[in-house]
């Protein structure tokens, strides 16, 4: 009996000397479907149309072709099972031994901007993925193939099935992992943009989130460990399609984790800034009318901190500001650009990582997704700052134009700082940041004292909290160090001794009633 391949591909990449094996060095006669029956026709190989193998034409502008009993019955009856083969025999059903199958570009078409609706559902392959899937269930005798990358290994277990049979039969086991994960990953992506197309939201959902959550990522990198070595790592998803990599070592998890932080710092700024993080955490961050004097500013706040830190700049990268840089140990660079002076300077330190923001600084991620006991916690990302008009004067001191200038650049940094958080500020640029401490207090009381590191005078200066100040001391802690101005959410109810603490140092106060914890 003949052995019968069926090939109907999207991706025809290698297709046709993969066929051409086939039919030379392994007598397989093959089947196929439209286009690629044309494919293998042009280069001269025998194909039978799958139409005249079932003996039902394609209809449906090619929705129906291969969802017949002769495909599936010939992909799932089971060889080591008597019956099932009488039962093939008596209906005519020949035996498929080797299927190859990828899908319609799903994904591909509903990332092109402008696509219809009537575009996509018809970019939603049906024949294809029942295909694989009835394959790949029986792959004990079936080989399943929906990677024009595993061409080569199948044939080499082909060539090699006669004197090691086990061969072939572990790849198989393998294919069909690896067919199910793509058809599970393709009814994700579908499912994902019909809930984004849906016109009412699910009204089970909260804050419009689905009442199941569709998530598959292809993994995109091999990490060499986690946040630590003896920790396995992967990275996921579209990540190396936001950013370009220019020269330096291979990113891990921890550079990655810094990356995104800092791009969602930066993306709260338009004029020319520059962010210094570490840990994910800002250690200096400055705007100005150039990203050299930003640098300075930035840098100013705290010198021992950026040593291995990620820098970034929301403008072009020059030579001055490289050669400056330089003169650091600096993990990764990030820039929408870099001239070609600074890319002749940086390049000297081979292991300095320069990433190019593709699309510009700043990103746009909608949802954040963290794993806990059990499954995942999906939020909405923190993208805003308040309602400024809603913003409100609580104490008897209005605060000057330059104070509320401090103040909103103060506002932004805050809430990129792990809680909890305060962040002391003169106009456009950090004086000191304290973070993630278990007490308001302390974190205000590291803040001081690494301006004081810095050599940076905190009279005048203004102070962000992301979060209510519970008990008086906090703000009397800033008022201390010399701090005229705070902002905060609000909201304790302890507001009143807060406010009046304020209120006897002179101090203007302004609560947001928007808070910005980080955990």
């Amino acid at each position: 009996m003949a052995k019968l391949a069926l090939l109907s591909v999207s991706d025809k990449r290698g297709l046709a000397d993969f066929a051409a094996a086939l039919v030379a060095r392994h007598g397989y006669t093959l089947l196929s479907t439209g286009g690629t029956a044309k494919l293998l026709a042009e280069k001269g190989l025998p194909v039978t149309e799958v139409s005249q193998h079932t003996g039902f034409p394609e209809m449906m502008e090619g929705r129906v072709k291969t969802l017949h009993p002769k495909i599936h019955g010939g992909l799932l009856a089971r060889r080591d099972k008597t019956e099932h083969l009488e039962q093939a025999k008596a209906a005519g059903i020949g035996l498929i031994d080797l299927v190859v199958v990828n899908l319609y570009p799903f994904e591909e078409t509903v990332a092109k901007p402008h696509v219809t609706f009537e575009e996509a559902i018809e970019n939603i392959d049906i024949g294809g993925p029942s295909m694989l899937r009835s394959a790949a269930k029986n792959h004990e005798s079936v080989t399943v193939v929906c990677d024009p990358g595993d061409y080569n290994a199948v044939l080499a277990a082909l060539d090699a099935e006669a004197a090691e049979p086990a061969k072939i039969h572990a790849l198989r086991r393998k294919l069909a992992l690896k067919v199910f994960q793509r058809t599970g990953s393709y009814d994700t992506a579908i499912a994902r943009y019909l809930e984004s197309q849906a016109e009412e939201p699910d009204m089970e959902a909260l804050s419009g989130l689905p009442a199941t959550l569709s998530l598959s990522w292809k993994k995109a990198q091999a990490l060499r460990y986690g946040e630590n070595p003896h920790q396995q790592a992967a990275l996921y998803g579209t990540f190396h399609e936001h950013f370009k990599q220019l020269q330096g070592k291979e990113l891990s998890y921890n550079n990655i984790l810094d990356i995104t932080a800092a791009t969602y710092l930066i993306g709260e700024f338009e004029r020319p800034t520059v962010a210094i993080l570490k840990h994910t955490n800002p250690c200096g961050v400055a705007s100005a009318d150039t990203v050299g004097e930003a640098w300075e500013l930035a840098y100013a706040t705290d010198r021992q901190a950026p040593f291995g830190g990620i820098i970034i700049v929301n403008q072009t990268l020059d030579g001055a500001l490289a050669k400056a840089i330089a003169e650091i140990f600096t993990e990764v660079i990030i820039a929408p650009r870099f001239s070609d002076e600074a890319l002749a300077i940086l390049s000297k330190k081979k292991n300095l990582r320069l990433m190019i923001a593709q699309g510009g600084i700043g990103a746009d991620a909608l949802k954040e997704i963290r794993s806990v006991v059990g499954g995942v916690l999906v939020q909405d990302r923190d993208r805003t700052l308040g309602n400024v008009k809603e913003f409100k004067v609580v104490t008897k001191r209005e605060p000057t134009p330059e104070e509320w200038a401090g103040m909103m650049f103060g506002w932004k940094v805050g809430k990129h700082v792990k809680s909890n958080s305060i962040v002391y500020c003169r106009g456009e640029r950090t004086l000191g940041v304290g973070a993630g401490q278990m007490a308001r207090v302390d974190s205000s009381r590291i803040a001081v004292w690494k301006a004081g590191e810095a050599g940076l005078d905190l009279k005048g200066s203004v102070v962000a909290s992301e979060a209510l100040f519970p008990f008086p001391d906090g703000l009397i802690a800033a008022a201390d160090a010399g701090a005229t101005c705070a902002i905060q959410p609000g909201g304790s109810v302890r507001d009143a001794e807060v406010i009046a603490a304020a209120d006897e140092r002179g101090m203007a106060m302004v609560f947001t009633g928007v808070r910005h914890f980080r955990h």
